[in-house]
């Protein structure tokens, strides 16, 4: 029911507040501006599909009115920057988390190294994409960061979605994955630090034992379902306290689709049977890639 209309007119110049009736007053506090390194969230901004698979983990935040905060760089590569980023949602702290986001460079973006060998057996949606990746083009470098950040999201998504440990993705949007940040506790009054890479750690035996046979059980997933990680080492997985957790997804290769998988698939054996080795522990990367092999098909 419509609230009755003041017969008297109110002046307003006088007194603005004036007969005012209650049940259209509020109170509201506006968000400061933004400031640099701010922008507001871009959870909404994107599609759904381009959204982390479900369920999702309870620290996501999906607040419209959560604020994205630059904390700095955390990694530089040849094709791509990794940042850590704060998004909090100022009226409800609880709501609250830091990512890494991964940004692949648009026009400075450098050709992955061979990424023809990588790329066999993969197609592009739009021919003129393809066309401007041939011919190198500035439009065509862009094509190309976008292109791998999309291998790499759609990489992280399917494996997560088969256990093996890698970062929850968390969006993408454009050349931008934000995904889960991966930490080791700290010294420093309990705040958490990044993990290391495990080419940084110096495992006692038996967790150099237990890291290989995590290892093994996240290639064999992989290999059983077709995949290959096609540029497995030391330097691109995280010793996250007890437990391993594998990164830097964009060369994601077909076993059977690419004419080189199994070419990639033993290079893998091969560099992370290596390092295992250096370290002490007496691994055969013949006898690993046997065994992937045995089970993939």
């Amino acid at each position: 029911m419509f609230p009755e209309i003041p017969s008297t007119p109110v002046d307003l110049a006088a007194d603005p507040a004036a007969d005012l009736d209650p049940r259209f007053v509020f109170d509201f506090q506006a968000y400061d501006d933004l400031g640099a390194g701010q922008r507001w969230s871009t959870w909404l901004d994107v599609e759904p599909l381009s959204r982390g698979p479900e369920p999702r983990p309870d620290w996501v935040v999906t607040s419209q009115g959560a604020i994205d905060t630059e904390l700095g760089i955390l990694k530089t590569g040849k094709e791509a920057d990794v940042f850590l980023l704060d998004r909090t949602d100022p009226r409800d702290p609880a709501q609250s988390v830091v990512m890494a986001a991964k940004r692949y460079r648009s026009t400075e973006h450098r050709t992955f190294h061979r990424s023809a060998a990588y790329t066999e057996g993969r197609s592009m949606k739009r021919s003129r994409d393809e066309r401007a990746l041939k011919r190198k083009s500035t439009f065509g470098r862009e094509v190309a960061a976008g292109e791998w950040a999309i291998s790499e999201w759609s990489a992280l998504q399917r494996c997560w979605e088969l256990g093996v440990p890698v970062p929850y993705p968390v969006q993408i949007d454009g050349t931008e994955i934000l995904m889960e940040w991966i930490t080791v506790p700290g010294t420093d009054e309990g705040e958490p630090e990044t993990a290391p890479r495990l080419a940084q750690t110096r495992p006692d035996p038996v967790l150099l034992a237990s890291y290989f046979e995590q290892l093994r059980a996240a290639m064999l997933t992989l290999a059983q379902s077709g995949l290959v990680h096609g540029d497995l080492s030391a330097y691109n997985i995280l010793a996250a306290g007890q437990h391993l957790v594998i990164i830097d997804f964009p060369q994601l290769v077909d076993l059977v689709g690419n004419s080189g998988g199994f070419d990639f698939l033993q290079r893998d054996c091969t560099n992370v049977c290596g390092w295992f080795e250096r370290r002490g522990l007496a691994v055969d990367p013949q006898e690993l890639f046997g065994d992937l092999v045995a089970h993939a098909f």
